[in-house]
């Protein structure tokens, strides 16, 4: 081992970033690899999102479609199979209205309910709800009860 033959250990010496923009002794002043002109070039600048050098951007060039109804409203189902075994467990009694239905949490307080088909009515019960389903007027009337729109 020699002075001649001196080297650091290996990876214990990181190659320097470029510094640019610190005059023209460096080599890397002027223009500080900017390039001439041009926004890009300038201080201060920053792209907008999807900005694609001038191209129109993609959130402009795809095609808008569709339609929401801002006078819309929707209804929270409920089944008559549904309503069938809250009643067979005690929890619904023969006259089942929206208060009922919130207690139950089956639905929420500012719900509009819309009783629905599904299932079979073995008993006979008196249901207030919003809207029902023409299979359901029928299967709440054949099993004897009545049917209130609230």
């Amino acid at each position: 081992m020699g002075l001649d033959n001196l080297k650091p250990a290996e990876g214990s010496v990181k190659k320097s970033a470029k510094i640019i923009g610190r005059g023209q002794g460096s080599g890397k002043g002027g223009t500080a690899t900017r390039g001439h002109k041009g926004a890009k070039s300038r201080s201060g600048y920053s792209k907008k999102i999807g900005f694609e050098g001038g191209q129109m951007p993609l959130q402009r060039r795809v095609p808008k479609f569709g339609f929401t109804n801002i006078n819309r409203k929707d209804y929270k189902g409920i089944n008559l199979d549904t309503l069938e075994a809250y009643h067979s467990e005690g929890r619904l009694s023969d006259t089942v209205t929206v208060e009922d239905l919130i207690r139950e949490r089956l639905v929420n307080k500012n719900d509009l309910v819309k009783i629905l088909g599904r299932g079979e009515l073995k008993s006979t019960l008196n249901i207030t709800a919003h809207k029902f389903t023409a299979s359901a007027k029928a299967a709440i009337e054949k099993a004897g009860g009545k049917i209130e729109t609230a």
